[in-house]
């Protein structure tokens, strides 16, 4: 019906257009026209005077307006929270989430069957250490190139793996949920979360520092007129130069009484001329050169290279490992690294060799009894178990230790013991004093005693020194596994077989030719004039090619550096016995003493000093004797000494570099990235 009408309508014809509608609807719009006129002040929109619009117009247009944001802005503001929200996403599933600042832990593979294992082994990129300590640009390269040299020399081959701290080539992505990452070898990588933001108005308290070092002078420039002879014990241990390169590669200054110059020489293998036969276990090779930061005065330069033994040749061993598993060891650059070096040790033994483990952690207990390295698995899984906890009960496992090598001894062969730990003695005879005495008495038993030192913060340098010193022995410290495979792999023969004990040098400077010397160096190992012929002195020892250095800074007669005036009521030049006719010309007389690993009766080698062991320029001189002047420098500086504090560290480097040589394993462009690290940090 509704369709019916509306065709209708559809064919209905339109009225006319009425001209009186027209005149209506015209007066009506005239009169709103006229309402509109009166009302003009009135601005359009809402009673609040403004235009009607959505929330969201009302908080975006004056923002944008006013200017305050750009487009980067809007894209922030869309961008950011949608982050957010993946973020928590990302998290509450268990995936990784990329924070920036890491700390990676190396643990093995028992590790991941108990979640509660503490032998985790932090590793932390060099970038990072340059961040925390806020070091120049220039610092912090020298940190990348350190850790860049040795990664090129591993993966030419000739570093092992993980030379370079625990991990230093173990790079990865964020571990998985659980943060447990497989490695090569069946290691895992566990990240930690980056620490929280503290804030800026709260200052946190520093880990005290408990190091503990023999504090001594340097040795002062003496006149021959009045002290015309210098003695001192030999010295090969090698711990300050690592505990120096692990306090700058952390963006410190090292304290000065942790740099014993001689330590830094002798760490940096020299090819000095050796002996021929094993009859003369040394050989001294003596270079007189211009010193570098003083053009008045010379250096006497003295390079001693002992024997090297055959590998096929050397003894069977028998060795001891006394291991240090208290709670002062519970950190990733103690026990885990030190398990990890002996590992490396228990690997470059022969078949016949012998090796028992003592631990003492409160009470000493032996851990595996005297085991040949035929059975290498048995060995390697009793280091495996080691865990930390408890106090340090040293002394104790000094006399366990003793005790079982004593069982195990070897006649004419090496029988050692190898002490590891930080130090941290604080249970029974612990003074230095004591535990000096006590070894004394041991090392009659032909056991001798080395020393590996690990860990920072609470490293007692002092005792290790006064161990190894009077264990007939050497202290190193092993702050890196790369240190570990220098000491215990690459210079085992030095470190394991002795060619002499007792080692001492005596040097008398000619009056006539030389007014004052200074010895650098050797402060701990000072010994009196009389010492030197009394055979009942102890003094260092040296192993199968080990090499010793040693540097006089020496001053010419009438020189214009000289410090010390001539004596009031002293003998004249003039007044003095004429010199022989074979004396003439000497310049100093050196004399080593030694006494052979099996005998208590010292032997003697002679060698004058003249001015054909001068060279007229430095650089002049062999590659050898330049670099170790250049090391000399940078202890000296490290230390303070005053005739060195006008030297800068460039020219160190200078040095140095000219004289890098062949450098296989290294350690010499590890050395100059030191030097420029310090340079930096002492604001050069």
């Amino acid at each position: 019906m509704m369709n019916d009408e509306l065709k209708n309508l559809g064919h209905m014809t339109p009225p006319a257009p009425s001209s009186e509608a027209r005149g209506r609807a015209l007066s009506r719009a005239m009169q709103a026209f006229d309402a509109a006129e009166n009302n003009s002040i009135i601005t359009q929109g809402t009673a609040e005077h403004r235009r009607q619009s959505s929330i969201f117009n009302r908080l975006w247009s004056p923002v944008m307006n006013r200017k305050f944001l750009a487009g980067s802005a809007l894209a922030t503001l869309l961008v950011v929270p949608a982050a957010a929200f993946l973020t928590l996403e990302l998290t509450r599933n268990g995936l990784p989430v990329e924070t920036g600042e890491q700390q990676i832990d190396v643990v093995g593979k028992d590790a991941l069957k108990d979640s509660e294992t503490k032998g985790a082994i932090a590793v932390k990129p060099a970038t990072d250490v340059a961040a925390d300590k806020q070091l120049t640009p220039e610092a912090s390269s020298a940190v990348a190139e350190t850790q860049a040299e040795i990664v090129a020399k591993r993966e030419t081959g000739i570093v092992a793996d993980d030379a370079y701290g625990i991990a230093g080539k173990r790079h990865a992505a964020p571990s998985p949920a659980g943060g447990i990452e497989m490695l090569a070898g069946g290691s895992a990588m566990r990240t930690m979360p980056a620490p929280s933001i503290v804030p800026s108005d709260i200052v946190l308290p520093q880990e005290e520092n408990r190091d503990r070092f023999t504090s001594g002078d340097t040795n002062p420039v003496k006149s021959v007129a009045t002290d015309p002879v210098s003695t001192f014990s030999a010295d090969v241990d090698t711990a300050s130069y690592s505990f120096v390169r692990k306090a700058l590669m952390a963006g410190e200054i090292p304290d000065p009484d942790s740099v014993r110059v001689e330590e830094m020489i002798n760490y940096f293998p020299y090819d000095w001329p050796g002996p021929e036969s094993e009859a003369e276990p040394f050989k001294a090779t003596v270079t007189v050169v211009p010193t570098p930061w003083n053009a008045n005065t010379r250096l006497m330069h003295v390079g001693i290279k002992g024997y090297d033994v055959a590998p096929a040749t050397a003894p069977r061993a028998n060795l001891v490992f006394l291991i240090d598993v208290s709670g002062s060891m519970d950190e990733p650059y103690k026990l885990p690294l030190l398990k990890s070096a002996f590992r490396l040790l228990v690997d470059k033994l022969k078949p016949e060799d012998t090796v028992a483990i003592v631990t003492y952690a409160g009470n000493a207990g032996t851990v595996l009894e005297p085991t040949a390295i035929k059975d290498k698995a048995k060995i390697l899984a009793a280091i495996d178990t080691l865990q930390p906890g408890g106090s340090t009960a040293g002394a104790q496992g000094l006399e366990a230790a003793y005790d079982l090598a004593e069982r195990a001894f070897i006649k004419g062969g090496v029988n050692r013991i190898m002490l590891a730990t930080d130090g941290d003695f604080n249970v029974g005879p612990s003074s230095d004093a004591e535990l000096k005495a006590a070894i004394e008495q041991k090392r009659k038993s032909g056991i001798f005693l080395s020393v590996l030192g690990f860990g920072r913060g609470n490293y007692n340098d002092a005792l290790m020194q006064t161990l190894a010193q009077n264990g007939n022995g050497t202290a190193s410290y092993v702050d890196t596994l790369a240190e570990a495979q220098k000491s215990l792999v690459e210079e085992a023969g030095s470190s394991l077989f002795p060619i002499a004990k007792d080692v001492k040098f005596q040097v008398e400077f000619n009056p006539r030719e030389i007014a004052e010397y200074r010895l650098i160096g050797y402060e701990t190992r000072a010994l009196k004039r009389d010492d030197f012929n009394n055979d009942k002195v102890d003094a260092g020892d040296i192993g199968s090619g080990h090499r010793v250095t040693a540097i006089y800074e020496i001053t010419p007669k009438g020189s214009p550096a000289v410090l010390n005036d001539d004596l009031r009521y002293g003998a004249s030049p003039a007044a003095q016995q004429a010199e022989p006719a074979e004396k003439s010309g000497e310049l100093a007389f050196l004399k080593i003493r030694y006494k052979k690993p099996d005998s208590d009766t010292s032997n003697l080698i002679t060698t004058p000093v003249t001015e054909k062991n001068a060279v007229p320029s430095l650089q002049q001189a062999g590659q050898d004797v330049r670099f170790s002047v250049a090391v000399a420098a940078f202890g000296q500086k490290l230390r303070g000494t005053d005739a060195i504090s006008a030297y800068p560290y460039g020219s160190i480097l200078d040095l140095a570099a000219g004289a890098k040589g062949e450098d296989t394993y290294g350690y010499r462009a590890e050395f100059l990235n030191l030097v420029r690290l310090a340079k930096s940090l002492g604001g050069e």
